[in-house]
């Protein structure tokens, strides 16, 4: 599959990146390649193999949710730029 320059933006635009004009023959290459590759997967005969519900077989090893050692307020907030004895206090985030 060939993916030209328009798409090629649409991408960029959508996924907020900046595109050289330098770099953008070498990305529509690696681009229609990997989709020619993806386009290839489609020959395969899947008709009756299981869709996988997880990659791996293996199994969580889940451990007990204990309370252990912890930091005492005190030490947490001491390397703190700035607190109020209490809680970090950092800048308002904006919309």
């Amino acid at each position: 599959m060939k993916v030209d320059k328009n798409t090629l933006d649409k991408i960029a635009h959508l996924s907020r990146l900046e595109i050289e004009p330098q770099n953008e023959k070498p990305l529509l290459e690696s681009l229609s390649d990997i989709l020619t590759w993806v386009e290839k997967l489609n020959e395969l005969d899947t008709e009756n193999i299981e869709p996988l519900t997880n990659i791996s077989q293996e199994i969580n090893a889940i451990r007990k949710d204990e309370v252990g050692k912890h930091l005492d307020r005190e030490s947490g907030l001491k390397n703190a730029p700035d607190h109020n004895k209490e809680f970090f206090k950092v800048p308002k985030v904006k919309d």
